[in-house]
């Protein structure tokens, strides 16, 4: 079925209203059964993580509840005109805010090795070789352990940037947020990023990060 101008745009209004109450959930569910944070420290602001103190436990990923249906365009299901389905948005979602929680969480004790088995259920295996290398990069790995940096981080989606098949894939942008403790003064940061994940069978993997020019710190 071939949309008008005016049916594609209230499409991609009602996706983004629909991932924005799912979004207010994974939230809700995440900040009250998240971990202590750290206190912040002074870590060196790149699109890798910086690497800090005592090893920190990330929270447990939320559990997210199947999604309610969305409303009809013309008469007609909106998901009929997507790659994905109500349920396979949910867990996409889900896979994002697992990922951006690991993916800036972090302590000085913690190898390269360590950090990238962490992130290796969630990322392509191309996407967790890469950051795990970032992460034992001598010029970031050298000064995490000499301030004995520990990083708590948390990630929110605020929206959804772009979304394609072949493979299904759906891009976040995601507000990351880290506080970093160590022999420093404690520091927060925070910055937005565009996730991309693509569907791998029946799981989501996020196969994507970078900065998307919009972060603050």
């Amino acid at each position: 079925m071939e949309l008008t101008t005016g049916q594609r745009r209230l499409l991609f209004v009602i996706v983004v209203l629909a991932l924005a109450g799912l979004g207010f959930y994974l939230v809700t569910s995440r900040s009250s059964g998240g971990p202590p944070a750290a206190g912040a420290a002074a870590a060196s602001s790149t699109s890798a993580p910086a690497t800090s103190g005592a090893t920190t436990a990330s929270a447990p990923p939320a559990i997210v509840p199947a999604a309610t249906p969305v409303s009809t365009v013309g008469g007609a299901e909106i998901y009929q005109w997507l790659p994905f389905t109500a349920a396979d948005l949910a867990a996409a979602a889900q896979t994002t805010v697992a990922f951006a929680g690991d993916y800036a969480t972090w302590s000085y004790t913690e190898g390269a090795a360590a950090y990238g088995a962490k992130l290796s259920s969630l990322a392509v295996p191309k996407l967790a070789a890469t950051l795990e290398n970032e992460y034992g990069t001598a010029g970031v790995a050298g000064p995490r352990t000499a301030g004995k940096q520990v990083s708590t981080g948390t990630g929110t989606i605020d929206s959804i940037s772009s979304f394609g098949s072949n493979p299904t894939s759906i891009t976040f942008l995601v507000t990351i947020s880290q506080q970093v403790s160590s022999t420093q003064p404690a520091k927060s940061t925070t910055g937005q990023y565009r996730v991309t994940v693509i569907s791998s069978g029946n799981a989501w993997q996020v196969n994507d990060i970078e900065l998307s020019g919009l972060g603050n710190q």
